[in-house]
């Protein structure tokens, strides 16, 4: 559909968040345009497949496939403006927001902006954690929901939090051999998050499922534990894990370590919250290590530092898809309270129920949280020679150098070493590097977080300039001599 050039609304981002911050905002009467770079909408959580592709059987059945086929439904009925396939790569002060799809460059000005781009993975560093067949829980997320696709012949899945049961049992249903789950956390940590369940059946149920069938399977889950290093080529990986302490620091020598052999490792630390757009426009930040670190400042209604700018879901703190699509919502319902196309009885009277739902959603995403939370010990655990920095290959060694030269920031030390320079902008490796330069410093507040820089997204400038040519260089007539 075809978009407005100066919408009320703007959202970024078609997740839970998002897409269902766009279906309350125009039941609320405001014009709405949203974008997202992937072809629909859905986000990490809810991905569908390529159109092209067919859905496996027991895949229709599952929650996650109907919730997500509900939202494209109803943003498909509620005809809202929709760019799919668009990058957004920057953001002017006045929120002018400049996207790139396949049809060229697209300049919008919203009259107010709402951010749900969600989190990024965080992956604590170990050596060989940049070989082919080692990804991220979250690649392996969307290799299985979007593709039907297993990481590889037999895996093993390592890091923490609950993406690790959902990517175990994802490859077996898939049909996969798992040779292992290697859990940060311990059997005690797991039953502490118990009364975050209460009055969710639903998640307890999927919870006794999943275990039930990692038990079925014989796969062996070594709780507590952690990798050490990742060797070997050819499709055949040697892993070697050993046990932590409760801040995730190894607690053995090397000699100590127990050897797995698969083709595939699919490993994640948690989750951080997506700040590129909020770091960019120089909104208020905050730093609150159990909500997955650096969340923008905002009031209680998605509003932060910066008038016209909202932000909703993980993004704002980590709490979960259920708690997002509630809390998106919400914010849009202050964007119209505060543009004024609704009443301040008919916002208390919407918001209320949307709070309830939020809160009590929200309980068991910030348990998860918790246990995703970047811990101390994993950070100092990494070896010198291990590269933090992928995309510069800068080790923990450099990093460790710059700090003793005088580095005290992020921004001194993406400067003194290219950390953070690389396509991905330090959205991969900033966290831990941030961890590594506060243990010298003293604190992650001290040494704060990179200053977000257009563009946001690699761009090429092809598609900045489009067709324009040299012809279109508008040459002014020459003054009188």
């Amino acid at each position: 559909m075809s978009a407005p050039d100066r919408p009320d609304l703007l959202v970024i981002g078609a997740g839970p968040a998002g897409g269902r911050a766009a279906l309350r905002a125009k039941a609320c009467g405001l014009s709405v345009q949203l974008v997202d770079e992937n072809p629909d909408a859905g986000g990490q959580v809810w991905r569908p497949l390529p159109s092209a592709f067919a859905r496996r059987s027991d895949a229709a059945a599952t929650p996650e496939a109907r919730e997500g086929d509900m939202l494209r439904r109803d943003l498909r009925d509620a005809g809202i403006a929709c760019l799919f396939g668009h990058k957004v790569w920057n953001i002017g002060s006045d929120l002018r927001t400049d996207v790139i799809g396949p049809g060229g460059s697209v300049s919008l000005h919203p009259r107010a902006l709402l951010v749900a781009t969600g989190t990024t993975e965080r992956v604590v560093p170990f050596d060989g954690w940049t070989l082919p067949g080692v990804i991220g829980l979250a690649a392996a997320t969307i290799l299985l929901k979007s593709q039907n696709m297993l990481p590889g012949r037999r895996t093993v899945v390592a890091g923490s939090g609950p993406l690790l049961l959902a990517v175990a049992n994802g490859i077996l249903k898939a049909g996969g051999e798992m040779a292992a789950v290697v859990d940060l956390s311990s059997r005690g940590e797991w039953l502490r998050t118990i009364p975050s369940l209460l009055g969710r059946p639903d998640l307890v149920r999927q919870g006794l499922e999943w275990q039930w069938r990692l038990r079925s399977a014989g796969v062996p889950v070594h709780y507590r534990h952690a990798i050490r290093s990742v060797t070997g080529v050819d499709g055949d990986l040697r892993i070697r894990i050993g046990p932590v302490d409760a801040d995730g620091a190894p607690t053995a020598p090397d000699t100590a370590t127990l050897e797995l052999h698969a083709d595939a490792v699919a490993v994640g630390n948690g989750l951080v919250p997506g700040t590129d757009i909020t770091r960019l426009l120089r909104a208020r930040h905050r730093f609150e290590r159990e909500r997955g670190g650096w969340i923008a400042d905002a009031d209680d209604d998605g509003r932060t530092s910066i008038a016209g700018l909202y932000i909703a879901g993980d993004g704002a703190g980590i709490a979960g898809a259920a708690a997002a699509g509630a809390h998106g919502e919400i914010a849009a319902l202050a964007c119209a309270r505060d543009q004024g196309t609704i009443d301040e009885a008919k916002h208390a009277r919407e918001r209320a129920p949307l709070a309830a739902r939020w809160a009590r959603s929200a309980r068991f995403g910030h348990a998860m949280a918790g246990l995703m939370a970047l811990r101390d010990g994993a950070v100092s655990g990494i070896a010198p020679q291990t590269v933090v920095c992928r995309c510069e290959d800068v080790t923990r060694a450099e990093i460790d150098a710059a700090v003793r030269d005088g580095a005290r920031d992020m921004n001194q030390l993406k400067a003194w070493t290219r950390c953070g320079m690389g396509p991905c902008q330090g959205r991969t490796c900033g966290d831990v590097a941030a961890a590594l330069v506060a243990a010298q410093v003293g604190s992650r507040e001290a040494v704060g977080c990179f200053t977000g820089r257009a563009p946001l997204r690699p761009v090429s400038l092809a598609e900045v300039a489009g067709d324009y040519t040299y012809a279109d260089i508008p040459i002014p007539k020459a003054a009188p001599l």
